[in-house]
């Protein structure tokens, strides 16, 4: 499915870039007729004892040479830039079905989640705070003060599994028993979808949270 939407979307960006083409060039095709009418009628009326200088001319050429050159540089832009979204688009399809790392929402169904805090360099005590779908906080443990991945078991102080769903998690950071900072800690969860959005790309990530592109810091084969 994924194959066809990018072929589709080649197709459709191709003959788009052609019709903007053809429209560019036939408007800059009207306007240099228009401009040779008006500097024609501009020759035919100009007063004898007073004619224009012929460098008045060379200058309005020059502009209009100007701005027509300046009009095909802006369409090929826009077509060099709609290519590359749809090669962006085809190389990011292949992430689908591998875990991303981000700070948006991660869907637990009962197996750990790997995260990756970030604490503060003068933290000595952090604690990992987890909250749900809703926003309400269902836990906050104590964690090491270090970047190394931690796993999230998903289980209560009693050890029975959190409910099926999306959580998100931050990190607070103390120093001498003294609260410092909240830092977002990112975490593993599966893509299952990428779309184009406009000019950038979206991932669509299991439990339905919704990332672009670029804001995935790191990607895995699913564990």
């Amino acid at each position: 499915m994924t194959t066809v939407t990018s072929a589709t979307a080649t197709t459709s960006t191709a003959a788009a870039s052609t019709v903007v083409e053809e429209a560019s060039t036939s408007v800059i095709s009207s306007d240099f007729e228009t401009f040779l009418t008006m500097l024609t009628v501009q020759l035919q009326n100009q007063d004898p004892m007073n004619p224009i200088e012929s460098s008045d001319y060379a200058v309005q050429l020059a502009t209009f040479s100007g701005v027509e050159q300046q009009v095909q540089t802006n369409d090929l832009l826009r077509s060099l830039a709609s290519q590359m979204g749809v090669m962006s688009m085809s190389q990011i399809a292949g992430w689908v079905g591998m875990e991303a790392r981000t700070d948006a929402p991660v869907y637990f169904d009962g197996a750990p989640v790997t995260l990756a805090p970030s604490p503060s360099v003068s933290a000595d005590q952090t604690f990992l705070i987890v909250r749900d779908a809703l926003g309400n906080i269902v836990q906050t443990t104590e964690v090491p003060a270090t970047s190394d991945f931690v796993e999230w078991a998903g289980v209560d102080d009693n050890g029975d599994p959190f409910p099926s769903g999306t959580y998100t998690f931050e990190l607070e950071n103390f120093a001498y028993d003294e609260y410092l900072s909240s830092t977002s800690v990112e975490a593993y969860g599966q893509i299952i979808e990428a779309r184009a959005d406009g000019v950038t790309t979206v991932l669509v990530m299991e439990g339905g949270a919704e990332v672009d592109a670029e804001d995935i810091s790191a990607l895995r084969e699913p564990t």
